[in-house]
């Protein structure tokens, strides 16, 4: 494969043909914030917090959708890069609650991370704001729509599993928010409660109701671990508060592999020193179930006992 040479920062960087500008940049160890970006499913550049300045073009360009060339010349933190990013910054902070301390993706929050890069403490813009109810009708998944910033990395992610497709935009203007067909909540929805969405929320939009006030950011640490229950072999993360399972989370693999809500149950059963009581729609509502029923396969539970021993 041909590679091209361009210099970023003014630094020469030889990539190969076809790797974008953000890979580029990042592969020199450069910084560039994404919000839209997801490695796994690329080529969106929606939010354009990810724009650079590339000598030569009539405005600053989004680096996870513009290819590398030969001869080009590429500022990450030009003046104008900065300033249009701390606008894009107030612009999502002026709509967006301040109610970091108690939030539980604080410490995991890009637009935290990035407002405080750039020294944002508050918008400079004012106007009407957004106050949609929480939705907890999902026993797994809680949504808070006032925190989303409209990435579409969940719409997306959904998009790319068969027959799923459960959420998209929907309205326009200042009332586009995130929703399943009819903007109903996710207990009346499709929704599988797999959590790929949750898995590439990079704000708190989606959380894990189950791991709702069990730790900080910093006092959780992951583990890696490796589903067993199908020959999928889907990726979930054991979630530690010192030496204690809190709670299991999934891992958001691309090509459209489906994650399984059996599977997260499953991890929940098997490592959680008090794993939640599992629950399955019936009749449009969720009720508690046994875990047998939950997982529908005798053979998962001779499975389990096996690994015990």
């Amino acid at each position: 494969m041909a590679n091209v040479t361009l210099t970023i920062n003014g630094k020469e960087v030889t990539v190969p043909a076809g790797t974008r500008v953000l890979d580029a940049a990042r592969e020199a160890g450069f910084f560039i914030p994404t919000f839209c970006h997801d490695p796994e499913n690329p080529g969106y550049g929606g939010c354009r917090i990810c724009v650079v300045n590339i000598k030569g073009a009539r405005t600053l360009m989004a680096s996870c959708v513009t290819e590398a060339t030969n001869g080009m010349v590429v500022e990450t933190e030009s003046p104008d890069v900065v300033e249009a990013r701390k606008t894009i910054i107030e612009l999502l902070l002026a709509n967006h609650p301040a109610d970091c301390l108690t939030c539980d993706k604080n410490g995991d929050c890009r637009l935290q991370d990035y407002a405080y890069r750039y020294g944002i403490r508050e918008s400079g813009f004012k106007g009407e704001k957004h106050s949609y109810p929480i939705d907890n009708s999902n026993p797994y998944i809680t949504r808070d729509l006032n925190k989303c910033i409209l990435c579409g990395r969940c719409v997306r992610t959904c998009a790319q599993v068969q027959e799923r497709q459960v959420i998209d935009f929907a309205y326009r203007g200042f009332q586009t928010r995130v929703a399943p067909a009819m903007d109903t909540n996710l207990a009346e929805s499709d929704c599988v409660s797999c959590a790929r969405c949750v898995a590439v929320c990079p704000v708190g939009a989606l959380n894990y109701a189950n791991l709702a006030g069990k730790g900080r950011t910093y006092e959780i640490a992951k583990k890696q671990v490796t589903c067993s229950f199908c020959d999928a072999g889907c990726q979930f993360d054991l979630n530690y508060k010192g030496d204690k399972v809190v709670g299991v989370s999934a891992k958001a693999p691309g090509q459209g592999r489906p994650l399984c809500l059996k599977g997260r149950l499953g991890m929940e059963l098997r490592y959680s020193d008090q794993p939640l009581t599992p629950m399955l729609k019936k009749d449009g509502e969720f009720v508690e179930v046994s875990w047998p029923e939950a997982l529908e396969l005798e053979d998962v539970l001779s499975k389990l006992k096996e690994l015990e021993k």
